[in-house]
């Protein structure tokens, strides 16, 4: 019983540590990575145009800002479920949103004639926040259950 305890205390010393830095990468966000964007989004950005930035700077601190929260992410998924084939799928999906959504962060960068700052927001969103950690976690936890 007490060992049952003390492992039970350290996973959840774990995975405070992990929730820990990913409030860290979300804190130091201006200091840790080049994101014009940031201040942008900021204002009232629906009518005003994107700022000037090098895209090749963004999307490399972008893609390390993703794997940070994935890799985090996953630790946190592991400690809750204890399951490789869980995190294996949840890699899986995180590569395959990456790649989605960095398309769709390029084509309106880029190719989008309107002014579409609400789009392009939340793709963003999704490539900076650990918002998929909450789905996983959701969908794993009913899945354990049945």
């Amino acid at each position: 019983m007490l060992q049952k305890i003390i492992n039970n205390k350290f996973r959840i010393l774990q995975l405070l540590a992990l929730v820990f830095l990913l409030v860290l990468v979300r804190a130091f966000e201006n200091e840790l990575f080049y994101d014009p964007l940031l201040n942008f989004f900021k204002k009232d950005f629906t009518n005003l145009d994107l700022p000037q930035f090098d895209f090749a700077l963004l999307m490399v601190n972008v893609l390390f800002r993703y794997a940070l929260n994935t890799v985090f992410s996953l630790g946190v998924i592991y400690i809750l479920f204890k399951d490789i084939s869980m995190i294996k799928f949840a890699l899986f999906v995180y590569v395959f949103f990456f790649v989605i959504f960095a398309i769709g962060f390029f084509y309106i960068v880029y190719f989008s004639g309107e002014n579409q700052n609400w789009i392009l927001f939340y793709i963003r969103r999704f490539l900076i926040q650990p918002i998929f950690l909450l789905l996983f976690i959701a969908g794993f936890y009913y899945q354990k259950q049945r």
